[in-house]
C-alpha cells in the first residue's frame, strides 16, 4: 500500500516557510486530532533576508485563507496600501519621464480595445493609464484605494500592500503557532537522510532531517524554505540553479531604512522605481519610514559609484543611515519539486524585486501546494511533474515581463543600451513583441490559465514607456468608437469621485490604528 501523506516538515522558517505552513495548516485543520501535521523547523541562527516590501494584491486572499485579521496585520506589520508603481525616468531619463503600472484594469477591458483609441489621438490627450484607468490619478494625489467604511480586505480601487517583511514573519509565527496548530522547532538540521526500500518511487526520498537537538524529524513531504542555501533541493539533491544573468544585469542591492521628516509625513501609495544609470532605486512608504535601495549591475557600476548615487536620492540623511548590501543572484532551479521535496522562495529562486515577484511566487507555490496536496507517494510524481511545469513557466513569463521594461528604454548609458542588445532578450519575448507591433497585447496571447500578469500589465508598460503599435492593418477595431469614447467619459467620472471621496494614505492608516476596519 502507498505510503499516505500524514506529515509536512517546511524546513526554513521567514515569511516562505511560515506562509506555506500556514496554507498547509489551515486547508488540512491542523488544529484539529484528524488534521495533516504541519511541522516547521528553524534555526535561530540564520538571520532573514527581509528584503520584499511589496505584494501584489493576492496577499488580500492570502491573508483571509490564513484567516487573519486585515485590521490586526496593518497595525502589527507596518503595512500600508499599494496601488501599482510609478516608473520614472525609465524611458528617457528626464525629470519629467514617468508612468504608472497600476492595479485597476483598464476600463471595458476585453469589451473593447482602449488602446487603439488611446494611439489614434495621442498627444491630444494623458497618458495611457491615466485616460484607463482612475488609479494613476489616485495614486499621484497620494490617496486610499478605500475609506475607514470599507469592510477588511475590500476596495474602491484594486490594493496590496507594502509591508515590513521582518515584522510580517513575526506576525505569521504567532499566528500560525496560537491558531493553526503548527508544531514549531528552533533547531539546526545536521543531517538529511535517505529512504531506502524496495519501492522504487520512494528509493532517495528523505525519510526525515536530524536535528542537533530535537533528534530525527519524519515526514511523508518535506518542504526547503532554506532561502539562498536551497539546503534541500540544491544541496542534498543537487538540483542545478539555472541563471537568467544573461537576461537580467541587476545582481546587487544597496538597502537603507528612511525615516520620516514627522508623524504626518505624506505616505506613497504607490511603489516608486526610479531609473539609475546602472539600475533604478526602489522607494516603499510604509507608516514609520521608507524602505530604499538601489539595486544595480555591478558590470555597469562599482559599489562606490553606486553609494553615491544612493546619497544623492537620499539626501543629507544618507550620512547617518545603516546601508545594507544585498547580492541577488537571479535565476531559479530547474525544477522545483523533485521526489517528496519542494522549494518554496529564495530555495527555489529569486530576481530582480523591480515587479515585486518574490512573495507572489511564494503565495502561488504554498496555495497549489496546499490545494494539491498529494494523498499518499503513489501521486506525488503526478502532482509534482504539473507543479514544476507551472511554477516553471511562472517564472519564464516574470522573466519576460522584467525584460520588457529595459528593451523599451531610450536611456543611453551603456546598462541600458546593454540591455536593448537582442541577443538578451528571450525568444518567448521577442515573439510577443511582434505581435504587438500591430495591436496591443490581449488574454489570447497568454496560453496558459497559469499567467502572473494580465495582459493589462503589459498594456501599461507598452504604452507607459512610449510604444506605438500600428493598427493599419485592423481598422475594423475603431469601428466601435462610441463605445470606446463611453469608456474614456466613464473613467474621467471615476477619477472625480474617486478624488472626491478618498482619504490620503497616512488618514486611513491613522484612523485604522484608532478604531479598525469592520470585519467581514
Amino acid at each position: 500500500m502507498s505510503k499516505l501523506t500524514k506529515t509536512v516538515v517546511v524546513v526554513g522558517g521567514g515569511i516562505a516557510g511560515w506562509l506555506t505552513a500556514g496554507r498547509l495548516a489551515a486547508k488540512h485543520q491542523s488544529h484539529k486530532a484528524h488534521g495533516l501535521n504541519v511541522v516547521l523547523i528553524e534555526s535561530a541562527n540564520i538571520p532573514a533576508v527581509g528584503v520584499g516590501e511589496g505584494t501584489w494584491p493576492t496577499m488580500r486572499n492570502t491573508l483571509k485563507a490564513l484567516g487573519i485579521s486585515e485590521t490586526d496585520f496593518i497595525r502589527e506589520c507596518d503595512a500600508s496600501f499599494k496601488q501599482g508603481a510609478k516608473f520614472a525616468k525609465w524611458c528617457t531619463g528626464k525629470e519629467d519621464d514617468f508612468y504608472y503600472h497600476p492595479l485597476v484594469l483598464p476600463q471595458g477591458f476585453g469589451k473593447t480595445d482602449l488602446a487603439a483609441h488611446w494611439l489614434a489621438k495621442q498627444g491630444q490627450v494623458s497618458s495611457f493609464s491615466n485616460e484607463v484607468c482612475y488609479q494613476e490619478a489616485i495614486c499621484e494625489q497620494g490617496l486610499a484605494p478605500k475609506t475607514i467604511r470599507t469592510p477588511e480586505f475590500s476596495d474602491v480601487a484594486n490594493y496590496a500592500y507594502h509591508l515590513d517583511s521582518a515584522k510580517f514573519a513575526v506576525f505569521l509565527q504567532k499566528h500560525c503557532q496560537e491558531k493553526l496548530g503548527i508544531t514549531h522547532i528552533i533547531d539546526d538540521v545536521v543531517v538529511i537522510n535517505s529512504v531506502d526500500t524496495e519501492y522504487d518511487a520512494d528509493k532517495g526520498d528523505i525519510s526525515s532531517v536530524t536535528t542537533q537537538n530535537h533528534g530525527d524529524i519524519s515526514g511523508e513531504l518535506f518542504v526547503d524554505c532554506t532561502g539562498f542555501s536551497s539546503l534541500l533541493l540544491g544541496k542534498h539533491f543537487g538540483i542545478p540553479f539555472k541563471s537568467c544573468r544573461d537576461s537580467l544585469f541587476i545582481d546587487t542591492a544597496l538597502a537603507l531604512q528612511v525615516p520620516y521628516d514627522s508623524d504626518d509625513s505624506s505616505i506613497a501609495s504607490h511603489t516608486i522605481s526610479t531609473g539609475q544609470e546602472a539600475g533604478w532605486i526602489w522607494d516603499i512608504g510604509l507608516q514609520h519610514r521608507r524602505g530604499v535601495g538601489y539595486v544595480y549591475s555591478s558590470q555597469h557600476s562599482s559599489e562606490e559609484e553606486a553609494k553615491a548615487v544612493l546619497a544623492e536620492y537620499v539626501g543629507e540623511k544618507f550620512s547617518s543611515l545603516d546601508v545594507r548590501k544585498i547580492p541577488i543572484v537571479s535565476g531559479h532551479r530547474e525544477k522545483l519539486w523533485h521526489k517528496n521535496c519542494v522549494a518554496i522562495g529564495l530555495s527555489a529562486g529569486f530576481l530582480e524585486p523591480l515587479e515585486a515577484s518574490a512573495l507572489v511566487m511564494v503565495e502561488l507555490a504554498a496555495q497549489m501546494v496546499s490545494e494539491q496536496l498529494p494523498q499518499s507517494r503513489e501521486v506525488m510524481e503526478v502532482v509534482a511533474k504539473r507543479f514544476n511545469e507551472t511554477a516553471l513557466y511562472r517564472w519564464q513569463k516574470i522573466i519576460d515581463f522584467l525584460k520588457l521594461h529595459y528593451i523599451l528604454s531610450e536611456r543611453t548609458e551603456p546598462f541600458w543600451a546593454d540591455n536593448r542588445d537582442p541577443e538578451t532578450i528571450p525568444q518567448s519575448l521577442k515573439e510577443l513583441m511582434k505581435l504587438w507591433q500591430y495591436r496591443a497585447p490581449a488574454d489570447h496571447d497568454f496560453t496558459s490559465n497559469n499567467e502572473v500578469f494580465p495582459a493589462a500589465s503589459y498594456q501599461y508598460v507598452l504604452y507607459g514607456m512610449g510604444f506605438k503599435s500600428d493598427y493599419c492593418h485592423t481598422t475594423y477595431i475603431f469601428e466601435d468608437k462610441e463605445l470606446a469614447e463611453s469608456h474614456f467619459m466613464q473613467n474621467k467620472k471615476l477619477i472625480d469621485k474617486a478624488l472626491s471621496s478618498l482619504p490620503s494614505n497616512r488618514e486611513l492608516l491613522n484612523k485604522i490604528k484608532e478604531f479598525g476596519f469592520s470585519r467581514i
